[in-house]
């Protein structure tokens, strides 16, 4: 079963003091591009985030974005009792060597000054980091579980739109057996126009032959039909072992498909099979946008 680069997970982990929650969301992607963001409290833990998540994502755009919601109060201010003391005491110096009057509330003045307030970056301790670790983890795997699902509605997807080129391929049948008459009967009406002209009929017949074998499409015919069994092959068999998924080899697929479709529609000269051909372009461009989608 085929897997979407598109997808949602999510993971909460609460202790008495904090609660970590954790979301990745992907789009797709040629190559992995994971963006994690973090607090600075797990600012080292980055790296052991990456080796957890990576292996499960494989290929995508991820956003993988931690919070903590602080479920008790922590202060994180210092008050820096020896410096302002210093502040106090050189400003009193200066009031007195500059005879200029004493301020009359001095805590606005000291707690302006650099660095009486020092904030204290609290730390992170061993079960919250392991919380933390384990919510990743199961991000991840709820991430993956999500792109299960969203590729099993592809997989339905591809499959009628497959069986749906199948079937105008089919319907190119009732047309194919009036074709090469109708074309040959067309330059048979054209060359009696021309009487005055004499030309060698046995050479004419030759260079009929040829133009009208140059029309036939059984080749092409044959060869779509083949992309479109192996289209849905791949769909259901097992990942690719090179990449590890479908997305790739279903998209070069998808290419073949369309060159066989094209080179019907060139070679046809018939409205209405080059109506058909123009509905199969329709649904493979359909095929072709989702496959972006495919991991």
């Amino acid at each position: 079963m085929i897997e979407s680069m598109t997808g949602y997970g999510k993971a909460t982990f609460a202790t008495e003091k904090k609660k970590i929650s954790v979301d990745i969301k992907s789009i797709n992607s040629k190559q992995l591009d994971l963006i994690i963001r973090v607090p600075s409290l797990f600012r080292d833990q980055e790296h052991i985030i990456r080796n957890i998540v990576t292996p499960v994502i494989e290929r995508g755009k991820v956003d993988l974005t931690v919070n903590i919601e602080n479920l008790a109060e922590e202060s994180t201010l210092s008050i820096n009792h020896k410096l302002i003391k210093e502040y106090k005491g050189q400003i009193e110096n200066l009031i007195t060597e500059l005879n200029i009057p004493e301020p009359t509330d001095w805590i606005p003045v000291l707690f302006r000054l650099p660095d009486s307030l020092t904030s204290v970056a609290p730390e992170a301790g061993d079960d919250e980091t392991e919380g933390l670790l384990a919510a990743c983890e199961e991000a991840a795997r709820n991430l993956h579980e999500s792109r299960i699902n969203e590729g099993r509605k592809l997989y339905e997807f591809f499959f009628s739109k497959i069986e749906r080129i199948r079937g105008l391929l089919e319907e190119t049948q009732k047309f194919e057996n009036e074709r090469i008459p109708k074309i040959r009967e067309r330059l048979e009406q054209q060359l009696q126009k021309l009487e005055s002209i004499e030309y060698d009929k046995g050479r004419l017949e030759q260079e009929l032959i040829y133009y009208i074998e140059k029309l036939d499409v059984t080749e092409e015919k044959v060869r779509l039909a083949s992309h479109l069994n192996y289209f849905e092959e791949t769909l259901g068999g097992p990942d690719d072992s090179a990449t590890g998924g479908k997305g790739k080899k279903l998209g070069f697929i998808s290419q073949e498909i369309g060159r066989e479709i094209n080179t019907l529609g060139s070679k046809s000269n018939d409205a209405n099979m080059q109506k058909i051909v123009v509905m199969m372009k329709d649904e493979l461009e359909q095929i072709k946008e989702q496959v972006l989608n495919v991991l």
